[in-house]
C-alpha cells in the first residue's frame, strides 16, 4: 500500500505578523470608540529637521514666540540707580563743642544763614571755664611781662644777675604762648573776652538750613558727636547736589572723571538734569558687588531733593557688533546662543560671541548678522520645544533601528526554517 505524504505548508512572514496587525488594528478601533468626538485634533508637533525647529502653518505656539531684529549699535544708553544727597563741600553738620543746655534757637529748617550766622545759643559752663582759662593765662601774661621789664631795669643798674632777667624773659615767652593758646580756643567758639559762659553755635559757610535736631532746654555733649549720631544742625546749599550712582563692573570703562550722564527722577516726570562725574572709587563694594561713582548735578530750582531715588542714564560707546534684546540670549556652560527665525514658522539655534551685556540689551560680536530675526519672547519655551524634537527624533531613530532588527531576525528565522523543512 502506497502513502503520499502532504508537502509541509510554508510560513510567510505576512502570515506571522498578521495576528499583531490585527490585535493593534482592534486596539486603536476600541481607543477611536472610546474618545470623545467633541474635542478638537491636537496640532501637529514641530519637527526637527536640519538643526531647525520646523512648526507647520497655524501652530498655536507660534502666537507665543514674540520676535525683534538685530540691529547695528555703537553705543548704548546705561540707566545706573542713584540716590541724590547733599553736596558735601557746601554742607556744614554742626556739633556742640562743649557741653551745656540749649537757651535759645536762632535758625529753623528752611531758613538763610550767612557764614558765621548764630544757629542756636548754649549755657555752658564748660566754655566758661575756657573762658576763665583765656583771662587767667591773659593776667599771668601781663604779669610776667611786667616782670621781665622789671629785672631788666635792674640788670641795667647793676642790681640784678642776667641769669634772672633770661629767666624772667623766658616766664613771659611762655604767658605770651599760653594766652595766644586760651584765646583761640574761646575765639574759635566765641568772643575771647567776657565770662558770660554763653555758647554760640554758628554756621561757618552760607546756605539753608536743612536739618534741626535741637530743642529748647536739651543738654548736649561732645561725646554725643560721631558716626550714627545725627548733628544738631545741619546746614547746605541745596542749588548743588551729589549723586551717589552704583556701576556695575563691566560698566567701570565708561565712568571717567568729567563724564557726562542725565538724571531722571521718577517722582518729577519729564524732568531732566544734566550732571558729571566728579570722583570714581577705586575699589568695589563687597557687599553690592558695584563700584561707587559720584557725580554732581545742578539744582538752581532746588527741584531736586536729598535721598531721592533717581536713574543716571550715561551713552557708552561700544564696539562692532549687533544688538539685541537681553531676553533673546541665554547661556548653557560658557556659550551664549539665540535663536534665529530664518523663515516663518522655523527657528534655529545660532552660537554667538558677546561683546558687552547690560540688564536690557546685549551687543553680539559674532555669530549675528544685522537684520535677522531674533526670538525675544518665551525663549525658554521654544528652547523646550526644541529639546523636546531632538528627544523625539532619538526616540524614533532608536524605533526604527529596533524595528529593523526585528525584522531581519525574523526574516533570518522564517528562512533557516524554510531551509530546514523536508523536501
Amino acid at each position: 500500500m502506497h502513502t503520499h505524504s502532504m508537502p509541509p505548508r510554508r510560513t510567510t512572514l505576512p502570515a506571522l505578523l498578521l495576528p499583531a496587525l490585527l490585535l493593534a488594528a482592534t486596539l486603536m478601533l476600541a481607543a477611536c470608540k472610546e474618545a470623545p468626538s467633541a474635542l478638537p485634533p491636537e496640532p501637529a508637533a514641530p519637527i526637527l529637521q536640519d538643526r531647525q525647529l520646523r512648526f507647520p502653518p497655524g501652530h498655536p505656539q507660534l502666537a507665543l514666540l514674540e520676535t525683534a531684529p538685530a540691529a547695528a549699535g555703537t553705543s548704548v544708553a546705561l540707566e545706573l540707580p542713584a540716590r541724590l544727597v547733599w553736596n558735601e563741600e557746601r554742607t556744614q553738620r554742626v556739633y556742640p563743642a562743649f557741653a551745656g543746655r540749649v537757651t535759645a534757637i536762632a535758625s529753623d529748617i528752611g531758613q538763610t544763614v550767612r557764614p558765621g550766622g548764630t544757629l542756636a545759643m548754649l549755657a555752658s559752663p564748660d566754655y566758661g571755664a575756657a573762658q576763665a582759662d583765656a583771662a587767667k593765662a591773659r593776667s599771668d601774661a601781663e604779669f610776667t611781662r611786667k616782670t621781665a621789664a622789671r629785672q631788666h631795669e635792674l640788670l641795667e643798674a647793676g642790681v640784678a644777675a642776667r641769669k634772672d632777667a633770661e629767666q624772667a624773659d623766658a616766664d613771659a615767652a611762655r604767658a605770651q604762648a599760653e594766652l595766644a593758646r586760651a584765646q583761640a580756643r574761646v575765639s574759635l567758639y566765641g568772643a575771647p573776652a567776657g565770662m558770660d559762659q554763653k555758647l554760640a553755635l554758628r554756621a561757618t559757610l552760607g546756605g539753608i538750613v536743612v536739618e534741626r535736631n535741637l530743642n529748647p532746654g536739651q543738654e548736649v555733649r561732645p561725646d554725643q558727636a560721631g558716626p550714627g549720631t545725627p548733628a544738631l544742625f545741619v546746614v547746605s546749599d541745596p542749588t548743588t547736589l551729589w549723586v551717589q550712582i552704583d556701576a556695575r563692573e563691566a560698566d567701570a570703562a565708561g565712568m571717567q572723571r568729567g563724564a557726562t550722564f542725565v538724571l531722571e527722577a521718577p517722582t518729577l516726570p519729564g524732568l531732566r538734569f544734566e550732571g558729571h562725574v566728579a570722583a570714581v572709587s577705586d575699589a568695589i563694594d563687597p557687599s553690592t558687588r558695584t563700584i561707587k561713582v559720584r557725580g554732581v548735578v545742578a539744582n538752581p530750582k532746588r527741584q531736586l531733593r536729598a535721598e531721592m531715588l533717581a536713574t543716571a542714564r550715561f551713552e557708552r560707546s561700544l564696539g562692532s557688533g549687533v544688538m539685541v534684546p537681553a531676553s533673546a540670549v541665554w547661556l548653557i556652560g560658557k556659550q551664549h546662543g539665540v535663536f534665529v527665525q530664518t523663515a516663518p514658522g522655523v527657528f534655529e539655534p545660532r552660537d554667538v560671541g558677546v561683546g558687552w551685556q547690560g540688564p536690557q540689551q546685549v551687543l553680539v560680536s559674532s555669530g549675528l548678522e544685522v537684520g535677522e530675526q531674533v526670538v525675544s519672547g518665551n525663549t525658554l519655551l521654544l528652547g523646550r520645544m526644541y529639546r523636546q524634537a531632538q528627544e523625539d527624533n532619538r526616540v524614533v531613530r532608536a524605533a526604527l533601528a529596533a524595528l529593523a532588527g526585528a525584522s531581519g531576525a525574523a526574516s533570518g528565522a522564517v528562512s533557516g526554517a524554510a531551509r530546514g523543512a523536508p523536501q
